[in-house]
C-alpha cells in the first residue's frame, strides 16, 4: 500500500494548494466531490472498467461523474480528467483520504469514527463530541456506524487511537483476567 500512497500524495498536495487558492468554501466543497470519487473508484465493478482496455478515457469520465451523482464542479471535472488521463483512478480513494488528512490538518481538527451498540440522538452525539474533543485535545468531525456487537457503550476511533468504553472490551478485560 506504500505504493499507492505515495502515487497519491502529489494529487491531494496539487488538489489542496488549489483549493487554498480558491479560499475556505473550495476545500469544504472539495471534500465532499472527493469523498464521492473515492467511494466510486473504489467499486469493485468500477475496477473492472479501468483494467478494460476497450473503455476509453471518456467513457471512462462518463461513468464515473454520473455515479458520483449531481453535476461536478469544473474543478473536480479537472481533476477527474487528471487522474483518469495519468492512470490513477486505483489511487483515488487515497488521494482522498490524503486530502481529508490536509485539511483537517489546516483546520486543527481529526476525524473521529464512533461505534455505537445503539442509534444516538444529536444531543447525545453532541455531548459526546465535546467530551471527546477535551479527551482528545482538538476539534473531532465526529461520524456514527451501529456496531451491535459491542453490546452497550461505545468505541471512538481516532486516527490510530482507540477509546473502547464498550461492554464487550469490559467482558473481554474480566475474562483475561479470571483466566490469567
Amino acid at each position: 500500500m506504500a505504493e499507492i500512497a505515495t502515487i497519491a500524495r502529489p494529487y491531494a498536495e496539487a488538489l489542496f494548494k488549489a483549493c487554498a487558492d480558491q479560499g475556505e468554501g473550495a476545500s469544504r466543497t472539495a471534500l465532499e466531490w472527493a469523498d464521492r470519487l473515492g467511494a466510486v473508484a473504489a467499486s469493485p465493478a468500477l475496477q473492472q472498467l479501468v483494467g478494460n482496455p476497450k473503455v476509453t478515457s471518456e467513457q471512462l469520465y462518463g461513468v464515473m461523474s454520473a455515479v458520483a451523482g449531481e453535476t461536478l464542479p469544473a474543478m473536480a471535472q479537472n481533476f477527474l480528467r487528471t487522474v483518469i488521463d495519468n492512470g490513477r483512478v486505483e489511487a483515488l480513494p487515497e488521494i482522498a483520504a490524503q486530502f481529508r488528512a490536509l485539511v483537517n490538518r489546516q483546520r486543527g481538527s481529526s476525524d473521529a469514527v464512533v461505534y455505537s451498540a445503539f442509534d444516538m440522538t444529536d444531543a447525545a452525539l453532541a455531548e459526546l463530541g465535546s467530551t471527546l474533543e477535551k479527551r482528545f485535545s482538538r476539534k473531532l468531525n465526529l461520524s456514527v456506524q451501529r456496531d451491535e456487537s459491542l453490546i452497550g457503550g461505545v468505541r471512538v476511533v481516532v486516527g490510530d487511537e482507540v477509546l473502547d468504553t464498550s461492554v464487550k472490551a469490559r467482558l473481554e478485560q474480566m475474562k483475561a483476567a479470571l483466566t490469567a
